[in-house]
């Protein structure tokens, strides 16, 4: 019986937890999970349904960040990074079951896609704030502030010397993009 004929795509998987060797003081582990089945048809779903920051047609992979996590699925597996522990990796991998199957299930009311989502660009950020390396935000430099934007660590209002009218469009080029 083909996979295309189930209607639960993704059954289980066999998890592997690993703490980075070349920094065994990080307080994080890293998940790969082995999956029972290649789910490798539903990617094009799932990367119209989650807004993948990368997708890669052959291999079939979407990679997208959610949860504070960069989260790349594969057909054969699942890669999560900086887990607290095991638990939230396991929790992850639960949520994603129901994402995938959900996918799976919608998959001919979906239109599949192909192509990662949009994604702001540093310079355009960096356009829109003062350029003074202040430090006011905690970091050294308005390119790094931007490049944490980018990534959903700051935002708009924690930049203090952003002019209110500079913070509102600052805030309008965000909110075109998808942060989870």
């Amino acid at each position: 019986m083909s996979a295309a004929s189930h209607e639960t795509l993704l059954t289980g998987w066999t998890r592997e937890i690993t703490r980075a060797e070349c920094r065994p003081e990080a307080q994080t582990v890293h998940c790969i999970a082995r999956l029972n089945e290649n789910i490798g048809e539903v990617i094009p779903y799932l990367n119209a349904v989650l807004g993948g920051y990368t997708y890669i047609k052959e291999p079939p992979s979407v990679t997208f960040r959610s949860q504070g996590k960069l989260i790349s699925v594969h057909a054969d597996h699942i890669a999560i990074n900086a887990n607290r522990d095991e638990e939230e990796a396991e929790k992850i991998l639960q949520w994603l079951q129901r994402e995938i199957n959900d996918a799976w299930k919608r998959r001919d009311r979906i239109t599949p896609s192909y192509e990662a989502a949009p994604r702001p660009r540093v310079i355009d950020i960096l356009k829109l704030l003062p350029k003074t390396n202040c430090k006011k935000c905690g970091q050294p430099t308005c390119i790094v502030f931007a490049s944490l934007v980018i990534e959903g660590g700051k935002g708009a209002d924690n930049c203090p010397e952003l002019a209110p009218h500079m913070q509102e469009k600052l805030q309008e080029y965000l909110g075109q993009f998808r942060f989870d």
